[in-house]
């Protein structure tokens, strides 16, 4: 079963991801803030994160970076969400890595549609 970790700080879009993805057969596991999000990435090892761009603690933009630029996490895709959808934070979380950027309001099939274009 392939695993998706989903880090976002607002428990109503997690919970609608984990929903929508558990019954499509993926694994979920969450947290609410940056820093627990890569602690769990580096624990677990998903097949896919879901990352959040403004959150406490660590912001998206870090994690990516972070993971990307380590030879252990480098081949993770990274579905960026975030409610800035300006071009300049679009380059942004190009440059650090993040392999699709999503924005919020976002729809959940769209989503999804992702996800299973990276994992099958």
């Amino acid at each position: 079963m392939k695993k998706i970790l989903i880090v976002d700080d607002e428990a109503d879009i997690i919970e609608i991801l984990k929903f929508v993805l558990e019954a499509q057969g993926y694994e979920c596991v969450t947290a609410m803030d940056g820093e627990t999000g890569l602690n769990y990435a580096r624990e677990i090892n998903p097949d896919l994160i879901i990352l959040d761009v403004m959150m406490p603690k660590i912001n998206g933009y870090k994690i990516s970076r972070l993971l990307k630029y380590d030879s252990k996490y480098k081949d993770i895709p990274i579905l960026m969400i975030t409610a800035r959808s300006q071009e300049e934070d679009k380059a942004i979380g190009e440059e650090t890595g993040a392999d699709e950027y999503i924005t919020k309001p976002f729809q959940v099939d769209y989503v999804v549609e992702k996800v299973k274009s990276y994992l099958g």
